[in-house]
């Protein structure tokens, strides 16, 4: 484990020549690139590794929070803001130079300091979602730790903030920092789903050359439970390369997505990264990922392929029944803050405006951290989605836990504004999973409904935390044309091998009607069949799907692969293929320099991202 002193004793020659304390950018300075190597070369020696004990889970940003953490300096009427909505949710850490300087401009700002701690401490930047800590929790729901790794910027105040913050709040700390365990990485692009599923850019590879895939996702799965690894592409016109720049996960199985204006900028290869998450991955629940679309707003009409900043909404912060997005002119706020109601009913959306800071290539998700409360229940739910169905009834299913146990679960459901939610006992199902079913109603209706669990020792917890004035809601809908939709990895298999198949229509399906053909079974009238292919060979699909209102096919053509002999090479991406390196405009002022060169994973460190 490393110590904050020793650190800083052992390379504080790096910071003779550098920047002024929080002026240093979110990208790397030309000193620092020059830096790297050796700093990690210092840091990597200085203690043995130390992985947490066996089974943690990484707290999702939407749970329960004790605390929130941010570096004072830089873009103050930013970090105003943020704590000025934040005071009403949970404790706000400061890390600063003065505690006088720190009180008088929120007391000025008419924000009480009664729930804020200003921590005096050593730091060298504003970018605290990078190099800040991380809430796991031992065996799901028990002891709170704080996790860490090799920041990937040359700064070593920035580097030993998290262990000063597990020291102040009197937690374990484990530091992903040694070998065999030395992983360099960055918070903005590590999201993840609270469940063991996380996401990031291949930037991870990059930056990380002497390291297998395997040894990532080992070194992940030791100090943050990460079970299923999830990398995207890197976007060409983004230049940090963070996923929280155009991604937001807002519960286990949806993610709130930047949009592009069709073929522009980072756009093709946002939706080749999607369809290549659709492709190759399920929830935690074994459904089909749900995306909703954000929009990517210009600079004075400029996207970032033509030079305008690279302004983003998913950069956005769940502080417990808050949310706290980026805003920039109106007439694009509007429609981002909408959706977010949409998405999230119940929660106090604000908007921060972030025109200035947004210029450093970050925003509100950059230089914000979360610390999660020491006595999580923890409530995981796969939220009903529109459904075509208007007999029988809606299955609840949650997973629940907490260390004295659970007593027990209630869902609670009504269809109109005015009307008094009605309960429904939930029964215990095994394996933590707790179940009930809401009663069926007439197409046209609106159900909304919300968990509440109560643990043995007493403690009472809702989701979503903004419930009963939020709510999960779904539309009960009228049959609808049906439009086929196929699902499955692409990408070349073993003769032998099988393809998990996967229905992704809509309009209420009632029939399926599947061909294979090469494939064991030719047919299938089920809806995500699993498929043999014995010979080598090119094949195609196809799906046809029935209801009330008609039929609907869809077929691809030689999308199955089977080669034999001995499979080429490709970088397996956690179990799938390559995502598509998708085609962009070309941009002589781009600075991330052609395409090919931004997707490359040579054996050099990345430079120049955030």
């Amino acid at each position: 484990m490393k110590k904050p002193a020793l650190l800083l004793l052992a390379i504080c020659s790096f910071f003779l020549t550098s920047a002024q304390q929080g002026a240093q950018p979110h990208d790397f300075s030309v000193e620092e690139s020059a830096r790297m190597d050796d700093y990690l070369e210092a840091v990597q020696l200085l203690s043995p590794p130390v992985a947490p004990p066996a089974g943690v889970r990484t707290m999702a940003e939407w749970e329960e929070v004790e605390a929130l953490v941010i570096t004072w300096t830089g873009y103050i009427d930013v970090l105003t803001e943020i704590v000025r909505n934040a005071v009403n949710e949970c404790r706000v850490i400061i890390i600063a130079d003065d505690v006088a300087e720190v009180t008088n401009h929120l007391t000025a700002e008419g924000i009480p300091m009664n729930n804020v701690d200003v921590l005096i401490t050593g730091y060298n930047t504003i970018w605290i979602r990078d190099y800040g800590p991380w809430t796991v929790y031992k065996d799901n729901v028990d002891s709170l730790y704080i996790a860490d790794w090799i920041y990937n910027r040359p700064r070593p105040k920035d580097d030993v903030i998290p262990e000063t913050i597990a020291q102040y709040f009197g937690l374990p700390y484990y530091g992903a920092t040694t070998p065999p365990f030395d992983w360099v990485h960055t918070g903005g692009n590590h999201l993840r789903d609270g469940m063991g599923t996380a996401f990031s850019s291949d930037l991870v590879f990059a930056e990380n050359p002497g390291k297998t895939e395997a040894e990532i996702n080992n070194i992940a799965g030791k100090f943050l439970g990460v079970n299923k690894y999830v990398k995207f592409r890197r976007l060409p016109y983004d230049g940090i390369h963070h996923l929280d720049m155009h991604m937001l996960v807002i519960d286990e199985e949806t993610l709130l997505v930047g949009e592009y204006p069709q073929g522009v900028s980072d756009g093709p290869q946002i939706e080749a990264n999607i369809a290549y998450l659709r492709n190759n991955f399920t929830t935690p629940f074994g459904h089909n990922y749900r995306v909703e679309r954000l929009p990517m707003p210009p600079e004075g009409g400029f996207y970032p392929y033509q030079n305008g900043a690279y302004r983003t909404y998913s950069n956005a912060i769940f502080i417990n029944k808050t949310v706290l997005v980026p805003t920039y002119e109106e007439q694009y706020d509007t429609t981002a803050l909408r959706i977010y109601r949409e998405n999230l009913p119940g929660y106090n959306v604000v908007g921060i405006t972030c025109n200035d800071i947004i210029q450093s290539l970050g925003a509100l998700h950059c230089i914000t951290k979360l610390i999660g409360t020491r006595d999580p229940l923890w409530i995981a739910h796969p939220r009903l989605r529109d459904t075509y169905s208007s007999t029988g009834s809606y299955p609840v299913e949650a997973i629940l836990k907490h260390k004295s146990g659970i007593l027990g679960a209630t869902v609670f459901y009504k269809t109109a504004d005015d009307a008094a939610y009605t309960p429904l006992a939930m029964s215990a199902a095994g394996d933590d999973k707790w179940t009930a079913s809401i009663p069926a109603f007439p197409a046209g209706t609106e159900v909304r409904y919300y968990i509440q669990a109560l643990s043995n020792s007493g403690k009472s917890v809702v989701r979503p935390q903004v419930a009963p004035d939020g709510y999960f809601r779904f539309l009960v809908k009228a049959p609808e044309t049906p439009k086929a939709g196929i699902l499955f990895p692409r990408g070349p298999i073993c003769p032998g091998e099988t393809i998990a198949f996967r229905d992704d229509s809509q309009g209420g399906i009632a029939t399926w009607s599947w061909s294979f053909p090469g494939g064991e079974p030719a047919a299938s009238n089920e809806p995500n069949p699993v498929v043999a292919y014995p010979d080598s060979g090119t094949y195609d699909v196809s799906l046809t799907v029935t209801n009330q209102e008609g039929a609907a096919a869809e077929v691809l053509t030689g999308a199955v692969r089977v080669e034999g002999g001995i499979q080429p090479f490709v970088s397996d991406f956690t179990g799938g293929i390559d995502p598509p390196l998708a085609v962009m405009q070309g941009n002589k002022n781009h600075s991330g320099g052609s395409n090919a060169q931004n997707h490359a994973l040579g054996g050099t460190r990345l430079k120049g991202a955030k």
